[in-house]
């Protein structure tokens, strides 16, 4: 594949680029009243709107082009098919079979992972029924209302994410705790909110040894077990594991019959659709677990068979690339304007960052174009109290993506109305922005004159001008939700197909775990630490001196 820049399609692109990089939005919708309908996609219960982008037709036609040029459609079947895209570590990326829901055989090394995939869905089932029913029962004869997630990365992001946004669907009298940071506050906190007796804790780590994950797992046992009357033989009951390394499960004290299993084709950060859903699954039950697996089906189905030019991941990703490339941006935010979508940005960080965060390409070249983004964003509408200034009348351009649902859940759709006007205004500003003119319009009645109202001025003009997606859900339910998930999944998957960068990887995430492997033993001896730069050691020589051990 021929370098991205040195491509025909690469060049026509920065040739209009050069053309149309200054030209105002509000030019581009006063020249075409028809942006919206134009720019606009429904899908089921979704409306994407992209027409405030910095984009005209023959923009919008040369980004298809480039994707077909990059033979997209062909990478796109190389996913779905079982191919081992993940060429860095010969494997396949298949999390997209965990939401098979016709059930179509999907083939990986000459054998149908269905049966598989289906027999895990299948046990999970069973246990969050036995659960939710009674049937299982804590050592001392209590059922289950904590569910605690020991987990990190992928195992914990995804989750945590999931059963947020979708609280209100939670099973009464369940509550759900997420436990990921190797620092021993993060679990102090969580286990004072805890009565062992009901509680149960699974630990999420494909090879059950991750040292954050079971730093913390041990923690969790030594604590259950410190307490009045439990047993060896009780961990059994309040612990499962969502791993594949049988015999560390077993030696931990779980029941080999309570092991949920996943597979080396599903990526961590790829993984809440698997086993690693168990915590979603038991907290809002597993028929709308299995209404948020169709409804990310739904989503592939769009992205696998849909053209470019009405694909809502392809454009999003298009789109995106459009910026990085040519307008040379940095960062893009993410503003869910919904409180149960607040870990949404946050989950994207880890998607898309380390998705393609990546400076080499899959034939081990140092790639000489820029790629993925920096993800970042809040809720709103306190993201306007907070970065919204820098958006509006900073020296950096930053894309937005606004996400809300039409449908509130909260029985008070007034506030639901402020919390929308406050959306689509922010949108409308931001591509508009307000002019000198329309500025001196505003303090013509205000008695500022002369050279104290040229003092004022420009503090009050907004550039206007910045790119923004609007995604309108019209109510956020599992299946919405999943669609969602999956969109910007597929969005992730297709700027690293664009970049020809490995998307499944993330070797950058290897080398400080390697580092702080030595340097823990470094700080348990009694030497002086010198094997290390100037300032390490230092830090580390210090570090001993004064935690008053």
């Amino acid at each position: 594949m021929f370098s991205l820049t040195e491509t025909d399609e690469w060049g026509a692109l920065q040739e209009h680029y050069d053309k149309i990089a200054n030209v105002h939005l509000r030019t581009l919708f006063e020249k075409d009243k028809d942006r919206f309908k134009k720019y606009h996609i429904k899908f089921n219960d979704i409306l994407f709107d992209f027409s405030k982008n910095r984009i005209d037709n023959i923009a919008f036609k040369l980004l298809i082009k480039l994707a077909e040029h990059r033979k997209l459609k062909a990478q796109i079947e190389a996913m779905f098919t079982g191919e081992k895209i993940n060429t860095t570590e010969g494997r396949a990326v298949l999390h997209t079979a965990l939401r098979n829901r016709p059930i179509d055989e999907v083939i990986f090394d000459g054998k149908d992972v269905m049966p598989e995939v289906n027999a895990v869905l299948k046990k999970m089932k069973n246990f969050v029924r036995d659960v939710h029913s009674g049937k299982w029962k804590g050592c001392t004869g209590m059922p289950i209302t904590h569910i605690v997630n020991i987990g990190i990365g992928g195992s914990h992001l995804g989750p945590a994410m999931v059963c947020e946004a979708l609280k209100p669907y939670s099973k009464p009298g369940m509550s759900v705790h997420f436990i990921s940071n190797v620092d021993g506050c993060d679990i102090a906190e969580t286990l004072k909110q805890l009565n062992p007796d009901t509680t149960l804790f699974l630990i999420a780590s494909k090879t059950f040894t991750t040292q954050e994950t079971m730093t913390n797992a041990l923690a969790a046992k030594k604590w259950f077990l410190s307490l009045t009357g439990k047993k060896d033989k009780d961990v059994a009951l309040h612990f499962a594991a969502l791993s594949t390394n049988t015999e560390a499960v077993s030696e931990f004290g779980i029941n080999p019959k309570n092991m949920f299993e996943f597979w080396d084709w599903v990526g961590g950060r790829y993984s809440l659709w698997s086993a690693i859903g168990l915590s979603i699954a038991l907290y809002i039950g597993f028929d709308n677990f299995e209404k948020m697996l169709q409804g990310a089906y739904q989503m592939d189905v769009h992205f696998r068979k849909t053209p470019f030019s009405e694909n809502i991941p392809v454009i999003m990703a298009m789109l995106g690339i459009w910026y990085v490339d040519f307008f040379n941006v940095k960062t893009h935010a993410v503003i869910p304007y919904y409180q149960y979508l607040k870990l949404f940005p946050e989950f994207l960080q880890q998607l898309d960052m380390e998705s393609n965060g990546k400076r080499v390409s899959k034939d081990g070249d140092i790639v000489n174009y820029s790629t993925g983004p920096v993800v970042w964003g809040v809720s709103g509408t306190n993201a306007q109290h907070s970065f919204f200034q820098l958006i509006h009348q900073g020296t950096q351009l930053i894309p937005v993506d606004f996400i809300a649902p039409i449908e509130t859940q909260c029985d008070e759709q007034n506030q639901h109305d402020i919390l929308l006007a406050n959306m689509f205004a922010q949108s409308e500003a931001m591509m508009k922005g307000k002019t000198e003119k329309e500025v001196r319009e505003e303090l013509s009645g205000s008695g500022l004159k002369g050279a104290e109202l040229e003092k004022i001025l420009n503090h009050k003009v907004f550039p206007g001008n910045i790119p923004t997606n609007t995604i309108l859900i019209k109510k956020l339910t599992p299946e919405t939700l999943g669609s969602l998930i999956a969109m910007y999944e597929h969005k992730v998957f297709v700027q690293g197909a664009i970049w020809n960068i490995n998307s499944f990887d993330q070797w950058g995430v290897e080398l400080g775990k390697q580092l702080a492997k030595r340097i823990l033993a470094e700080l348990g001896s009694d030497n002086d630490i010198s094997a290390h730069d100037g300032s390490t050691n230092g830090l580390l020589n210090y570090y001993r001196e004064n935690n008053g051990r």
